[in-house]
């Protein structure tokens, strides 16, 4: 049994893994609440929306557990079989429209929690993974019994995890995605009210939610009677009357426009109309041949090779650098009702690291599993020339990652190469072709390989050594 590292936060229960699967159980101190959750007909609900992960009950004379666990077996009162999700992702790597959806889902099931006497207890963002194209709540756990006049015990919660990141996407800048990856625990309301326009002081739902929130916050941090004086009766319709003031808010919230600097990159710089479809074709034909369960698109920009291999992939996940291209890619992919396409915000040359409790809470890029194929399309100058990153390193880290690569050498006198050598000096005497397939070769072997027609670039299909 491996348990999951961030169970330790939850004292109803733990994650585990078991020969492939995945498990939660439930401890006997939370009997009542998980009881009534099923009863109330709350879950079933949730499930049949697809707004909650299903899961099936384990026979105890088939639970998966070792002997030398049985001191957990003791407190054990179900063990559940969640479905299986083919990618973890967090917050931080979602665009603006993900966390978006991911808030709205979050306030739908507690309007509904409270339609049924329950409440959500927390409110996490890393309670959401997206599944079938779509946001979904993973934490059957979270569920509590809701007591009349009492508030929402997970407000000040989703508002850190939730608003303050919306509101300084779309108000700040964009480019502070990565502040939820510094703050684990959700934006501190201080922060996030500093760093808003003062304007957002004239609007009733930033001055409620954020402003006067922090305000509060800060002023009765710490004094335990005051905050208790704070939590006032609360009628259910009139607690419910907040959260859809939240649903509202949230629900008018956009990114200013602003045009993508990669999103475009194949209508508007290196290739003609024959080299794309040159392009598609030999990419169709090899990722068809192999048929891979997960596939990663390491710069896929705006998704267009992402489209062309999914319907021979049981997932794909398109990861981009360029925040506005990965928004603009998640909304057509929702218009087209694509399933297995997951477009995440990363950047190759600083990933997701391991971070929270030990390092161990919130896995890392690479740590989250492998894929059976990469592509690697218009990408190695620019980890090459414009990172400085050795050809050997980029090689042993995809090898690190994936059975199966494909690949673009970029040469030197590409344009788009050209483009990242006129603010630098050239001193990268071993970017080449010779040079690409004589190092990739201690990794791969080179299965196939094809020019792209009209350009200067070579396609390589390789296979990991």
């Amino acid at each position: 049994m491996q348990k999951e590292h961030s169970s330790f936060r939850d004292r109803s229960g733990f994650i585990f893994y078991e020969n492939g699967n995945v498990y939660r159980a439930v401890n006997k101190s939370y009997i009542a609440s998980f009881d009534d959750f099923l009863s109330s007909g709350l879950y079933d609900l949730l499930v049949k929306e697809e707004l909650l992960i299903p899961h099936k009950e384990i026979d105890p004379n088939q639970w998966p557990l070792v002997d030398s666990d049985c001191e957990s077996k003791s407190t054990i009162y179900k063990v559940l079989q969640p479905e299986m999700l083919p990618y973890i992702s967090y917050p931080y790597e979602w665009c603006f429209q993900q966390l978006k959806e991911a808030a709205l889902l979050t306030l739908n099931i507690q309007l509904k929690a409270l339609e049924h006497n329950m409440t959500l207890k927390d409110a996490s963002a890393f309670n959401i993974q997206f599944r079938n194209g779509k946001p979904v709540f993973i934490d059957t756990l979270s569920f509590d019994h809701y007591e009349e006049g009492a508030p929402w015990v997970a407000y000040r919660q989703f508002c850190c995890h939730f608003l303050a990141p919306l509101a300084i996407l779309s108000k700040v800048n964009s480019d502070l995605r990565r502040l939820s990856q510094l703050f684990i625990d959700g934006i501190p309301l201080s922060v996030a009210s500093s760093l808003l326009p003062f304007k957002t002081r004239f609007s009733p739902f930033y001055l409620l939610h954020l402003h006067y929130h922090a305000k509060l916050e800060a002023k009765y941090s710490g004094d335990s009677e005051a905050s208790k004086k704070l939590k006032r009766h609360l009628s259910k319709p009139r607690l419910m009357a907040i959260i859809n003031h939240l649903v509202s808010g949230i629900q008018s919230m956009n990114l200013p426009s602003k045009k993508t600097e990669w999103g475009n990159y194949y209508n508007e710089f290196s290739y003609s109309d024959q080299a794309i479809e040159n392009k598609k074709r030999l990419i169709k034909e090899w990722v068809s041949a192999i048929a891979p369960k997960m596939s990663w698109d390491l710069g896929s920009n705006a998704g267009m090779f992402s489209e062309l291999v999914q319907p021979y992939c049981e997932q794909v996940v398109s990861f981009d650098i360029d925040h506005l291209a990965i928004e603009k890619f998640y909304t057509s992919i929702k218009e087209k009702r694509y399933k297995n396409i997951l477009p995440l915000v990363l950047d190759l040359n600083n990933p997701s690291a391991a971070i929270g409790w030990a390092n161990k809470e919130r896995k890392s890029f690479a740590g989250r599993g492998k894929a059976d194929l990469i592509l690697a399309l218009a990408l190695i100058h620019h980890l090459c020339i414009g990172n400085n990153v050795p050809l050997s390193e980029v090689a042993r880290f995809f090898s690190e990652l994936t059975q199966w690569l494909v690949i673009e050498f970029v040469p030197k006198k590409d344009r788009q190469a050209q483009r990242l050598l006129v603010t630098r000096e050239d001193i990268f005497t071993e970017y080449n072709q010779e040079e690409f397939e004589t190092v990739f070769q201690q990794f791969f072997e080179i299965t196939e390989k094809q020019e792209v027609v009209g350009t200067q670039r070579m396609l390589y299909m390789m296979k990991r050594r």
